[in-house]
């Protein structure tokens, strides 16, 4: 493969504002919902890096926060419920020089989609997942969702959760995200840190921004995430991955969040692996698909 491995190993950079990220269409969520700042923290660390919109590709699957693409000048795919990952893969094995970038909620990662998030972690897909998690399913009105609290009653579970709410972050470090971090999405600053070095780093970057939904959890408030939040030391040791564990742990157990970059690290990423095979069996020239055909006929 002739193409640049890493994402953001643009063909030039460029010079623009973060509201020339931004295209007209008007973002539809409702007020004081935490995803427009998730939206700004994007916004501005496209700024920041100077990723060519063209060179740059927002996928997402079904949600409130999966619109998200449509407000953000770029190539753009609005997947199936849950599949925004296996795209995005298929996208950036395809064209690892671009930027891919995966928008998408706690319900579409980590319920229907649950399945295919160990899978992006282990396979180190040379991409950023961006999660708005707002510990419920906003878009189809209420319903209690992978994160969300047990005490929490939502038009599914009227009475209360009787299930242990997932970890995103807990989640994917232990099935090797090679880089792992976490904030409250009314901290722009802190959250569009986290998503520029998530795109500037080579390998599968996890960033789980908690967003608060004012229309269908009146428990996560905005005031109740941000009161939660505590930014990890900077003694923290984001090379230790039991450290990472451990922080996160610990935090729960005192009903606290860890925010910050939790975990960081390198190992071959899948494009690399691919083209390595690749050149190992005589590249491309090799490879005729009306053999590989005529090879798989009974």
């Amino acid at each position: 493969m002739n193409a640049p491995a890493h994402p953001q190993m643009h063909l030039h950079k460029v010079d623009l504002k973060p509201k020339d990220y931004k295209t007209d269409t008007p973002s539809f969520w409702c007020a004081g919902c935490g995803h427009f700042g998730v939206l700004t923290g994007l916004l501005r660390a496209l700024s920041e890096i100077g990723v060519d919109p063209n060179h740059l590709v927002n996928i997402s699957g079904i949600g409130c926060s999966s619109r998200l693409p449509y407000f953000v000048n770029s190539y753009k795919m609005h997947t199936l419920h849950g599949r925004a990952g296996p795209v995005a893969t298929g996208v950036q094995l395809a064209r690892p020089d671009l930027s891919v970038v995966v928008t998408g909620g706690d319900g579409d990662g980590f319920s229907i989609g649950g399945g295919h998030m160990p899978h992006l972690a282990r396979k180190n897909v040379n991409m950023i997942y961006i999660l708005m998690d707002n510990h419920v399913y906003g878009l189809t009105k209420g319903q209690c969702s992978p994160t969300s609290r047990p005490e929490m009653k939502t038009t599914t579970t009227p009475y209360g959760g009787v299930e242990e709410p997932l970890d995103p972050v807990l989640y994917m470090l232990t099935y090797g995200a090679t880089y792992v971090g976490q904030a409250f999405a009314g901290n722009v600053k802190l959250a569009s840190q986290l998503i520029k070095d998530g795109m500037e780093h080579k390998g599968f970057a996890f960033v789980n921004l908690l967003s608060q939904c004012p229309s269908f959890n009146d428990i996560d408030t905005a005031h109740a995430f941000k009161d939660a939040c505590d930014q990890v030391p900077d003694s923290h040791d984001t090379s230790d991955l039991s450290a990472a564990m451990n922080a996160v742990n610990a935090a729960k157990q005192a009903g606290r969040i860890p925010t910050g970059l939790l975990y960081k690290t390198e190992r071959p990423t899948l494009d690399q692996r691919m083209a390595e095979l690749v050149e190992r069996v005589g590249g491309h020239k090799d490879y005729d698909l009306r053999k590989i055909i005529d090879l798989a006929r009974p």
